[in-house]
């Protein structure tokens, strides 16, 4: 069969650089850090004292506070940004069938707080359970897609997908996919996560994960400087409303750019570690370019993984270096990881955003916090260090890696008609 065309005609973000895509876009071009003093909890006994937050988050603008009391943080923030792109693409009042549109969703860990709070409160009780009645329907990973499709009637399919940090990234080439065979006309798809909390701050501590700069959270997040300690962690979500291209032509809707391909592949290499010589990562982005009938010469820019560890970097560069051959030395990379921290389940989607408006706009984010060259790295590559650069991006990859050794890339290109 013939398989169909897949547009992006509507974006949504809430990040800890902004609370909206106009904002989060700017944060990134300016080299903004999100990183700050933990305010969610008193993390003055834990080893990381700071992570990457959404700031000033009312969800009161989005549900009415009795209906807020139902979601876990991470599903209101789906639903935050689910509105945002639902607008930003015109699919209210458009006369659209609901029975065609889905919502394929991503998320590596779920309602952690949710969790979190439930068993901590009957741990301090004398064993007679008392459990909030919200307190499974809160808590798990799927939920958000389900909340997000009663909210507007959408009954196309609906699921989320949980491979750690390539959840949302899953989600996108699962949704991607889904419309391209022909099975729906609209899939409101990316991810959400919000785990910056005692478990999530602890647990990634307890395996030596995060960055412990605590004198100067700005500065954490340090991808391919040779002093990188790890990553920081940060929330948030963002929503991509994809959509099979004669449709948005018919509806006369906005197209930023076009999806082209994507990739999956495992490392079956190490529960948390990236296989040492980028064997996965190498194969995800060999995967997503044949899928898009591509060459590696026809991409200019990759939004890396690049988390920050000291293992992750220089795997990632190898794995570039080994398929992109002397292609790589023509490529932009950059880390907006350096900025945002690393979103885990909800790390594909804000990225993927940053990448179309990349491809839209000709302008490639920086990876900042860039203070010394590790020898690691080949000096030929280009980073993006410190300042945005300006170049025509015919087309992206986002590369995105998760514990257990999953990984999944998306490319996304220029919109042409």
């Amino acid at each position: 069969m013939e398989l169909k065309r897949v547009v992006i005609t509507g974006l949504g973000a809430i990040t800890p650089l902004g609370n909206n895509v106009a904002d989060y876009w700017q944060g990134l071009l300016d080299g903004k850090s999100g990183a700050a003093p933990i305010t969610l909890f008193d993390a003055s006994k834990f080893k990381t004292q700071f992570a990457c937050e959404v700031k000033d988050f009312d969800p009161g603008k989005y549900l009415d506070r009795k209906e807020a009391r139902k979601l876990d943080r991470f599903s209101q923030l789906a639903i935050a940004s689910s509105e945002e792109a639902v607008q930003d693409a015109g699919l209210l009042n458009a006369g659209l069938d609901p029975d065609r549109i889905g919502v394929i969703w991503g998320s590596g860990i779920g309602g952690l707080r949710t969790f979190l709070d439930e068993v901590s409160n009957f741990a301090k009780g004398d064993g007679t359970p008392r459990f909030n009645p919200f307190f499974i329907p809160k808590m798990i990973a799927d939920i958000a897609s389900g909340h997000i499709s009663m909210r507007y009637g959408f009954r196309g399919p609906n699921y989320t997908t949980v491979s750690a940090c390539a959840s949302s990234t899953n989600a996108l080439i699962d949704a991607f996919n889904t419309i391209r065979l022909g099975q729906a006309d609209v899939i409101l798809s990316g991810g959400s996560e919000a785990a910056v909390n005692e478990a999530g701050i602890g647990g990634f501590n307890a395996m030596h994960a995060l960055s412990e700069r605590n004198d100067s959270p700005e500065t954490a997040s340090r991808p391919f400087d040779v002093d990188r300690d790890g990553f920081v962690l940060g929330e948030g979500s963002a929503c991509l409303i994809l959509e099979e291209y004669e449709h948005a032509i018919k509806r006369g809707a906005k197209i930023y750019a076009e999806v082209a391909g994507g990739g999956l592949s495992a490392d079956a290499y190490h529960l948390t570690a990236t296989h040492p010589e980028g064997l996965g990562a190498f194969n995800v982005m060999r995967n997503a370019l044949k899928d898009a009938h591509m060459q590696p010469s026809d991409i200019d820019y990759i939004n890396v993984h690049g988390t920050s560890t000291p293992v992750g970097d220089p795997s990632e560069a190898k794995a570039i270096l080994k398929l992109f051959g002397d292609s790589a030395y023509d490529l932009n990379i950059s880390s907006t990881k350096s900025m945002t921290g690393h979103l885990l389940g909800a790390a594909g989607a804000i990225e993927s955003v940053a990448t179309v408006l990349s491809v839209v706009n000709d302008v490639i984010p920086p990876t900042i916090n860039h203070f010394t060259d590790d020898p690691a790295f080949d000096p030929k590559l280009n980073f993006t260090f410190n300042k945005v650069q300006h170049r025509t991006v015919r087309a992206a990859l986002c590369n995105t890696f998760g514990f257990g050794g999953h990984n999944a890339s998306i490319i996304i290109k220029k919109y042409k008609a």
